[in-house]
C-alpha cells in the first residue's frame, strides 16, 4: 500500500467483504462508494475460497462490486474464467472454435491441453478407479492443498459412488502430468537444499475491458514454480514450491 502511494501517489484502503456491505454503495451513475469515498479499482485479496463467504454479507458485497462502474480485479466473469470447470468444458470438442478463427492457433492450443473430465463420466471414472496414479482429482479451488492424488483418487471416486453424494459436482478429473525431473539447489530461509524438482510454467496476461470493448490485451511476464518432485502440491504461497528463473540453453 506504501508503494502505491510513495511512487504512483495512490491511495489505498482495504476492507473485508462485510465491511463494504456494510459501508458499499453504488450511486445512479454507477460509482461505487465505501465508507463515503468513491473507488476506482477493486483489487480481491479475499474472495477465492468457499470460506471467504461464511454469510450472506459476502455475497452481497460482491454482488454490489460487480453492479458498479469500479474496475474489478477480477470480474466474475475472468474469476470463473479460471475455475476448473470452465477449462473442463472449454477442453469439449468445437469449443476453442467460438473463440479462435485460425484453425493453426487452434491446434496449438489444444495440443497444450491435459485430458479433462467431469465425474459423470463413467467410462473414465472406471478407468480412474482401476488405475488412480494416472489422474489427478481437482475442486474448484486455487492456492494448493486442495487436489487429490493417486490412491486417494480411488478412495474418493468409492466413496462417492457408494454414498450418493452431490459432492461429485465439486471435482473434475484431470490427466496427470509427468513433467521431467532435474537437479536443482532450493534456498529456504536462507538455507541451500539439493533436490530433484519439477518445475511449472505460468504466463501472465493484463486484460482490461469496458463491456464488450476490449483495451488492453497483452502479455505480461511470467512466473515459474520449483518443487520437490516427490510434492504431489505446488503452491508458493502453501509452501510447497518456491519462485523459480528461466535459463534457456
Amino acid at each position: 500500500m506504501s508503494e502505491l502511494k510513495c511512487t504512483y501517489q495512490v491511495r489505498s484502503i482495504r476492507k473485508t467483504l462485510a465491511e463494504i456491505d456494510a459501508q458499499g454503495e453504488v450511486l445512479p451513475d454507477g460509482r461505487l462508494v465505501v465508507d463515503g469515498e468513491a473507488v476506482a479499482l477493486t483489487y480481491f485479496r479475499a474472495g477465492y475460497a468457499p470460506t471467504d463467504y461464511p454469510s450472506e454479507s459476502e455475497w452481497s458485497a460482491r454482488l454490489l462490486i460487480e453492479r458498479s462502474c469500479a474496475i474489478k480485479c477480477p470480474s466474475i466473469a475472468y474469476h470463473l474464467a479460471g475455475t476448473k470447470k470452465i477449462q473442463q468444458e472449454l477442453a469439449k470438442p468445437n469449443q476453442l472454435e467460438r473463440f479462435l478463427e485460425n484453425k493453426d492457433d487452434i491446434a496449438k492450443v489444444r495440443k497444450c491441453f491435459a485430458g479433462l473430465w467431469s465425474l459423470d463420466d463413467s467410462n473414465v471414472i472406471k478407468d480412474a478407479i482401476e488405475r488412480p496414479g494416472l489422474y489427478v482429482m481437482k475442486p474448484q479451488r486455487e492456492g494448493g492443498g486442495n487436489n487429490i492424488y493417486g490412491d486417494d483418487v480411488k478412495l474418493a471416486l468409492q466413496r462417492m459412488e457408494k454414498e450418493g453424494m452431490e459432492e461429485d459436482a465439486a471435482y473434475i478429473l484431470m490427466q496427470r502430468i509427468f513433467p521431467t525431473v532435474s537437479p536443482a539447489i532450493l534456498m529456504r530461509e536462507g538455507i541451500s537444499h539439493k533436490e530433484h524438482v519439477i518445475s511449472e510454467l505460468g504466463v501472465y496476461a493484463t486484460y482490461l475491458r469496458s463491456k464488450d470493448k476490449v483495451i488492453m490485451n497483452d502479455h505480461s511476464g511470467y512466473l515459474m514454480r520449483t518443487k520437490v518432485s516427490s510434492s504431489n502440491e505446488g503452491g508458493v504461497a502453501a509452501g510447497f514450491a518456491v519462485l523459480d528463473s528461466i535459463y534457456l540453453v
